[in-house]
């Protein structure tokens, strides 16, 4: 890599960003192309040319090595043994819950801007979250249940760089319990049905025979049936979430009730032509808006005058819901969600809200390369907040057709997150 200076007194700021950009990049990926084969370094001429070709290198050198590098070092240990999770799981504290006071420093590479946050299950297999830590500038996850924010368990890990102090809750408090949040239901729970809350929302529901088979077992007995038709009963309940209707009768949640419970505005994903199926499969795959909401509060104050985020794998747009909540003016949001469905459905929460700022969207997280997210970062200043939750469809989930973890084809994803996360602050940092 030649000295800044090499550029010559006449350089466009463009190409002392492009100089100053390559050789932060290049300074860690010249670590990782030592462990190459002599053979497989590149030759000299893959450097000649603009600070441009250089960067583009080592962005695809850099990303390439630590993605390798993280599959080596955790190949052994992704295996169906699952970590140890706290308990209980509050991660640094939840707003209906004593917490100790938590003080934690972040690593120096951590710190930014921009701010950023990242979620995925945290019942991934063993070695999962140790790679995502190492990839994310080694910042320790929070893990959270949001059974503690509703009424409905979803078990998340959340890495981030945000402050803990000074979180706040959005008001009013969503219901806490099943009863509280499905009120109806009551009349018909029976008193050997001991569930307070849900297990976490899948991203489809179960089919008419099985709560059709679960009637017909229950009806034989006037009142509490065996304990072996009671287990039977629980076991598909807690499974697919079903809650009771009428007498010896339970029926899945319908898609505005997992709304509610997920903390979306009613209707959030009704319209459009959207199906019902689309409907369950969005939300399924969703934020909870609550949780997440909680963490992002400290954002209200350190940017009262509005935020620019960069929402990938944006999903229905929770992270822009816990945003807007919160009070938190979004100036610009570059959305990047493939789902057609999705993204219908947050431009048009965006349009109902009437937001004021500027709605960006993209379909691939794999379009936004170097020259993108400059152009992107040179429109508007830069982004306050890089956010996201890359797919988890081989880590964990009872819907999960394999458990190939972050080497499976939709988990990889998560390498194109720090990917992007990586360059917006090697470019911003370029800037300062």
């Amino acid at each position: 890599m030649p000295p800044l200076h090499t550029a010559g007194p006449e350089a466009s700021i463009e190409e002392l960003t492009d100089f100053i950009c390559a050789a932060q990049v290049s300074k860690e990926a010249d670590a990782y192309l030592q462990e190459l084969p002599c053979e497989a370094k590149p030759k000299p001429n893959i450097f000649s040319g603009n600070g441009k070709h250089k960067r583009k290198f080592y962005e695809h050198e850099l990303w390439r090595k630590k993605k390798q590098k993280g599959y080596q070092n955790t190949a052994l240990d992704e295996d169906t043994e699952m970590i140890r999770l706290p308990i209980p799981m509050i991660g640094f504290g939840v707003p209906t819950e004593p917490c100790p006071l938590i003080h934690r420093t972040l690593p120096e590479a951590a710190i930014g801007p921009p701010y950023f946050y990242y979620e995925n299950v945290a019942l991934a297999p063993k070695g999962v979250w140790d790679t995502i830590k190492r990839f994310l500038y080694d910042v320790d996850p929070e893990f959270v249940d949001s059974k503690f924010f509703c009424a409905t368990a979803r078990k998340r890990g959340y890495i981030h760089n945000l402050p803990i102090k000074n979180r706040f809750p959005l008001l009013p408090l969503p219901p806490q319990t099943i009863h509280e949040a499905l009120p109806l239901t009551r009349k018909w729970w029976p008193s050997w049905d001991q569930r307070t809350h849900l297990n976490c929302l899948q991203t489809c529901i179960c089919s008419a025979k099985l709560t059709e088979r679960i009637r017909k077992s229950l009806e034989p007995w006037d009142g509490e049936p065996p304990m072996h038709v009671q287990n039977y009963v629980l076991h598909e309940c807690r499974k697919w979430n079903l809650v009771w209707v009428g007498r010896n009768k339970v029926a899945p949640l319908e898609a505005d009730e997992v709304e509610m419970l997920l903390g979306f505005p009613r209707n959030h994903t009704r319209g459009g032509g959207i199906s019902r199926t689309d409907r369950y499969k969005s939300l399924g795959n969703s934020f909870q808006v609550d949780t997440v909401a909680y963490h992002l509060s400290v954002l209200k104050d350190i940017f009262p005058g509005g935020i620019n985020v960069l929402s990938l794998f944006s999903g229905i747009g929770g992270a822009e819901v816990a945003l807007h909540r919160l009070g938190v003016p979004l100036k610009t949001v570059v959305s990047v969600e493939i789902s057609e469905v999705n993204r219908n459905i947050v431009r048009s929460w965006w349009e109902q809200t009437n937001q004021k700022g500027t709605l960006i969207d993209m379909t691939d997280v794999q379009e936004l390369n170097g020259d993108r997210l400059e152009q992107l970062i040179g429109t508007f200043g830069g982004f306050d907040l890089v956010i996201g939750g890359s797919p988890c469809n081989n880590l964990a989930g009872s819907n999960r057709h394999s458990r190939d973890g972050l080497e499976g084809k939709e988990s990889s994803l998560f390498f194109d997150y720090f990917r992007i996360l990586d360059l917006v602050k090697c470019i911003m940092g370029s800037k300062q």
